[in-house]
C-alpha cells in the first residue's frame, strides 16, 4: 500500500515576501527548518530554501538585512494535493528538480513535505537510494557509461550522470572538475 502525502506531511512555516533574509535565516535558525513558504498578503507565492539564501545572499556578498524575500525566493510553486500519493511527489520532484513540496487544499498550504521524507516513508524510495549507494560503491567496476541518479557533488537528481574520478556526476558538476 502506497502512502498518501497527507500521512507524511508537516506544517509549513510562512513569511513575507516584504521581509528580508536577515529576518528569514533567523526564523529558519530558531526552528531548525530549512525553507520557508514565501507569502503575499497571505496568499502562498514561493517558496525560500536555505539554499536561496546562500546562493542569492552569502554568495554574492549582499546585506542580508537589505535583500527581499520575494527577490531572492523560487517560484512558481509547485504543489501536491494532500491525496495524491508519495511517489506522485517524488515523480513531481524529480521532475521539477526540488527536495521540498508545499501541500495544497484549495488555494491554502496545508503542508510541506521533502525528499527526505519521501525515502523514509517510502520503501520503494529506499530501495532506489540503496542501489545508489551501490552504485557509487561499484563505479570503478559499471560498465554503463551513462545513468541516472543524484549527483555526487551537488545532490541534485538528473537522467544523465558520468562517472568522472570515481563519483557520478552531472554535466555542471563535471565540468566544474574539469575547469580546475
Amino acid at each position: 500500500m502506497v502512502l498518501k502525502v497527507k500521512e507524511i506531511m508537516f506544517k509549513p512555516l510562512t513569511i513575507d515576501i516584504n521581509k528580508n533574509a536577515k529576518s528569514a535565516g533567523e526564523l529558519m535558525r530558531k526552528t531548525r527548518r530549512y525553507s520557508l513558504i514565501a507569502t503575499k498578503s497571505g496568499n502562498p507565492v514561493g517558496i525560500l530554501t536555505d539554499s536561496d539564501i546562500i546562493k542569492q545572499v552569502v554568495a554574492k556578498n549582499k546585506k542580508p538585512s537589505s535583500v527581499k524575500i520575494g527577490n531572492i525566493m523560487s517560484k512558481p510553486l509547485v504543489t501536491i494535493l494532500p491525496s495524491e500519493d508519495i511517489l506522485e511527489a517524488a515523480r513531481k520532484m524529480k521532475k521539477n528538480r526540488i527536495k521540498r513540496l508545499p501541500v495544497v487544499k484549495g488555494k491554502r498550504i496545508v503542508g510541506i513535505i521533502e525528499l527526505s521524507d519521501v525515502a523514509r516513508a517510502s520503501p520503494e524510495m529506499v530501495d532506489l537510494l540503496e542501489y545508489k549507494i551501490k552504485m557509487r560503491d561499484m563505479a570503478t567496476e559499471i560498465v554503463e557509461p551513462v545513468t541516472s541518479g543524484i549527483c555526487d557533488s551537488c545532490g541534485d537528481y538528473f537522467d544523465e550522470l558520468k562517472n568522472a574520478n570515481g563519483k557520478w556526476l552531472c554535466e555542471t558538476c563535471r565540468e566544474e572538475i574539469e575547469s580546475d
